[in-house]
């Protein structure tokens, strides 16, 4: 095994690998499930910001977000239909690196992916919601909380320990 093999690389989203997300998802998310139509219609509407991490030629994880507007929350496994004209952010849906790819930075990786895309497209706003208690990790990416009670009621479809964060660029 070369030393380019073991390390985690971040790679587009092709339809191919929809079944490996929806997998992945279904092992990670086993209390958020999404239905596979939803994850294909964020691919289909906004590829560039939807990788895979492979490492050792196998899907070890996924990221997928996609231009929302700042302060709303899509509803969990709702189809969006299609995106904002006028969105203030892009919205991180999900990012997942399995047990055996973590270690590596791979989910900081991701991030400066999704923060040059951004930068692109002068949108000066990241946004996600946070479950499992993850919100320290985002907040190294230095993510914060935003707390309004608008919110507070969409975020508990997302379980208890969820947390709408916002980065500024």
């Amino acid at each position: 095994m070369n030393s380019t093999q073991s390390q985690p690389i971040w790679r587009p989203i092709c339809a191919d690998d929809l079944d490996s997300v929806n997998q992945i998802a279904d092992q990670i998310h086993t209390g958020l499930p999404e239905r596979p139509e939803v994850f294909a219609e964020k691919v289909s509407l906004f590829p560039q910001g939807c990788q895979k991490l492979i490492m050792n030629n196998q899907m070890v994880g996924y990221g997928i977000c996609h231009p929302w507007n700042l302060n709303s929350i899509p509803p969990l496994d709702a189809f969006l239909k299609r995106l904002p004209n006028d969105f203030q952010c892009l919205y991180i849906h999900d990012v997942v690196v399995l047990p055996q790819a973590r270690g590596h930075a791979a989910s900081a990786a991701y991030v400066d992916y999704i923060k040059q895309l951004a930068k692109s497209m002068s949108v000066s706003f990241m946004a996600l919601v946070s479950v499992y208690g993850t919100d320290v990790l985002w907040g190294r990416y230095g993510f914060s909380v935003v707390k309004d009670t608008k919110l507070s009621k969409k975020l508990t479809s997302y379980g208890e320990t969820a947390k709408y964060m916002t980065l500024r660029l």
